[in-house]
């Protein structure tokens, strides 16, 4: 590659987070960044896209830094979405989503706008990374993600990936000199049992808060939930075809046309 690759950044927690600063400083050191992200947070967007209202883009300065930085009033898919068609002079050389506050490892996956964003990137043909860290908090310290983050960008930008892979990194929370390495590992079957608490306003209308736990059902040592609590990153290639490729066979012998 001649010229500096052309990077888009973007993020779910919103253009002010922590995360997405992070992020936007690494990727400087490695080419030529655009952001795109939301201008509020959008966590848990999913692949959610605005089609019932308008959007609103706005270019703006966070902090210092070479980088072009455009909030947009949509979701993660909105944003590359937009970045694509009207903010790009040509096809971005890789895209990244984050660094998300909290985890996106197994069924996070499905539910993230931190994800949802890298895919769209990848449905575009773009090679495409999300990062997410094991830390919910605004006030995270993303300094011992560092190193890691730019290791598995530059390996990106190096190999590139298939059409139809999309990464899906998750940090530990745990000091650089605790964290053991990086493990390319499969999703974790794990999902949340969700519970609603019940409350009543003061005007005796039901509401509810949505709750839960995380279950691992998997013990397999090859997933990304065993990476992370073992120290490692944990690197997930995703594909966005959802075919169940395997069970088609079966299904063509049902009698589906009698």
């Amino acid at each position: 590659m001649t010229e500096r690759p052309l990077i888009l950044v973007t993020n779910d927690d919103g253009i002010t987070a922590p995360g997405i600063r992070t992020l936007i400083s690494i990727m400087n050191t490695l080419g030529d960044v655009v952001v795109v992200a939301p201008d509020s947070p959008q966590s848990g967007m999913g692949h959610a896209i605005t089609i019932d209202s308008t959007l609103y883009v706005e270019q703006l300065k966070v902090d210092d830094g070479p980088q072009t930085e455009y909030s947009c009033s949509g979701t993660p898919a909105d944003c590359v979405k937009l970045a694509i068609r009207e903010k790009l002079n040509r096809k971005p050389d890789l895209c990244v989503s984050g660094i998300n506050h909290g985890s996106n490892s197994s069924i996070n996956v499905i539910y993230s706008g931190t994800m949802s964003a890298a895919i769209e990137a990848g449905i575009e043909g773009i090679p495409a990374i999300g990062f997410s860290l094991l830390d919910y908090k605004w006030s995270a310290d993303f300094e011992a993600t560092k190193s890691f983050v730019k290791t598995i960008t530059e390996n990106v930008l190096q190999h590139g990936l298939p059409n139809g892979v999309v990464l899906n990194v998750n940090l530990p929370n745990l000091a650089k000199e605790n964290i053991k390495g990086i493990k390319v590992c499969r999703q974790a079957r794990a999902n949340w049992v969700e519970e609603f608490d019940k409350r009543k306003t003061p005007s005796g209308k039901d509401y509810y808060w949505l709750t839960g736990r995380f279950v691992n059902l998997d013990g397999g040592e090859d997933t990304d939930e065993w990476a992370l609590e073992h120290g490692y990153v944990s690197v997930v290639p995703v594909q966005f075809d959802l075919t169940a490729h395997h069970y088609i066979q079966n299904l063509n012998s049902w009698n589906l046309n009698d």
